[in-house]
């Protein structure tokens, strides 16, 4: 009997959490800078979201560092009542093997709500190099060993993955410069610091457009349907079979965050990724709003999984790790 009373209140306490939340704003963590690719899904994301959660407010919190580990520990370690919630990208797969410890269990410590997009990737460059394909960038590059500048967001970065596995792809070495945020990345190509740079198209479409760096490539096997980039070669096309990396985006609640409200949230995150204006600025971007069974829990946290067993062996390979 005592069994069952407990069963019933717990019932009744999830019942009235369901019917209550939101009742105050969410905040969603991005483990990145301000005004980076994540960070610009994470802002349209958030007020679609917003829509579907009663037109509560949702807060975009930037705690950046350590290759996104900092935001996602924050909300591993945050209450788990739904109102700290994580959009990482596919670093959240790669931190295991970039970092030998981590303040938090990616498969054990998160509620899996749902996948949100995936985003290709453009091979990309300063305005003043030679090349202007990505045959002559090759040529280039190959006549330029030891001198190239390889620019990233920081260790675990989109950003950086794509690098690392270009360099491994031609086994052409280049000078790895790390930046602390896509931004300043960027920022440093546009003034012709530093050379190339494989970043996402949430990022470098507007550049490309605007004529501010020369684009080579695309990293995914099939050509983009987004003007800006639709006459872009794909790597795989290029010579590089089999190259393929997208940057895919997901969100999480800390362990423990009662079953009703996670619900809830996965509910409304399929009704944002059904927001016309939502896909449209995906669209327009070059991003790719996830429809298949990976929007559910399940399926999310299996899909997480698989990408851990694809990049720990490319990135223990490269011995790119951190303490």
């Amino acid at each position: 009997m005592k069994r069952l009373l407990t069963a019933l209140a717990l019932a009744a306490m999830a019942t009235l959490a369901l019917a209550a939340y939101p009742e105050k704003p969410v905040t969603i963590v991005v483990p990145f800078a301000a005004g980076g690719p994540t960070d610009k899904v994470a802002r349209d994301f958030a007020e679609v979201l917003r829509k579907s959660l009663n037109n509560q407010t949702v807060i975009i919190e930037n705690v950046g560092g350590a290759g996104g580990t900092l935001g996602a520990a924050k909300v591993a370690k945050a209450s788990p009542d739904g109102y700290t919630l994580l959009l990482h990208h596919i670093g959240m797969a790669t931190a295991p093997a970039l970092y030998r410890t981590l303040p938090y269990k990616t498969l054990e410590d998160f509620e899996y709500l749902g996948m949100i997009n995936e985003v290709p990737m453009t091979l990309i460059g300063r305005s003043t190099l030679p090349a202007t394909s990505y045959p002559e960038l090759v040529k280039w590059l190959e006549a330029n060993k030891g001198k190239i500048n390889l620019a990233n967001a920081g260790l675990g970065a989109a950003s950086h993955l794509c690098g690392l596995l270009f360099q491994q792809s031609l086994k052409i070495d280049m000078t790895t410069v790390p930046y602390k945020g896509t931004a300043p990345a960027m920022t440093d190509l546009l003034g012709g610091q530093v050379d190339i740079m494989c970043d996402q198209t949430t990022n470098t479409t507007t550049q490309i457009e605007a004529g501010k760096v020369k684009a080579f490539a695309v990293t995914t096997t099939k050509r983009l349907n987004t003007p800006a980039l639709k006459n872009l070669p794909t790597l795989d096309e290029s010579g590089l079979k089999g190259f393929d990396v997208s940057i895919w985006h997901g969100l999480y609640a800390p362990k423990g965050t009662p079953k009703a409200v996670a619900d809830q949230l996965n509910t409304a995150l399929r009704a944002a990724l059904k927001d016309p204006e939502f896909i449209k600025r995906q669209e327009a971007l070059g991003a790719v709003i996830v429809t298949d069974g990976r929007v559910a829990p399940v399926e999310h946290k299996k899909f997480v999984e698989a990408e851990i067993n694809k990049w720990s062996p490319a990135i223990k390979a490269a011995g790119q790790y951190a303490d």
